[in-house]
């Protein structure tokens, strides 16, 4: 498949294992150059040993930052200033019952799931539209629509996704920039 996405420069956060490590090599895979991002140095390395063994001439890059803060995203825009592709996959769940979740919680996951994408593509967005092309990919869920009885504090950040993707979708209308927030598929967007 030609995505035509050779020599672009595709972030992809929470990207060193799982779905995001998966949409990093499929995005290789097309020619992009890649950006991962993990919490830890150790983790974003040894990611970066496994992509550049099984995707050999491919250009890999990576950032350790906790894109659930202010102080990360920062830490992170400063590393990489520009991007043709943003996929915001950065995302944190866990099973407990909603009468056992605290107000902590909610605000981590808010963080985490929803601020991390919201400030990344704050920050990458009038980039791609000064150059009239541009990609922004929230990775979504089902759990948007159908919210898990044991996990709504995650369902309803993957709802918020879906609702800021269309909203940042519709300010771009008529432009090169192309936003959406799928369940793990890359290819709708690219």
């Amino acid at each position: 498949m030609n995505l035509g996405l050779q020599g672009k420069l595709a972030v992809v956060s929470g990207s060193t294992a799982g779905i995001g490590f998966a949409i990093a090599a499929g995005l290789a895979a097309e020619g992009a150059r890649i950006v991962i991002n993990g919490r830890t140095q150790e983790r974003v390395d040894a990611a970066l040993t496994k992509l550049r063994l099984e995707y050999r001439g491919a250009e890999f890059t990576g950032v350790a930052a906790d894109l659930g803060t202010a102080a990360g995203v920062e830490a992170f825009v400063k590393a990489v200033p520009t991007a043709d592709v943003l996929v915001n996959n950065l995302g944190i769940f866990e099973i407990k019952p909603f009468l056992e979740i605290p107000d902590e919680d909610w605000q981590r996951f808010f963080d985490v799931n929803i601020l991390s994408g919201v400030r990344l593509s704050r920050y990458y967005l009038p980039y791609m539209l000064k150059k009239n092309w541009g990609r922004i990919l929230f990775i979504s869920s089902e759990s948007a629509q159908q919210i898990p009885v044991e996990m709504v504090h995650y369902g309803m950040t993957k709802t918020a996704q879906v609702a800021i993707a269309n909203g940042i979708a519709r300010s771009v209308a008529g432009t090169g920039v192309a936003v959406r927030a799928e369940g793990g598929v890359v290819q709708s967007i690219l």
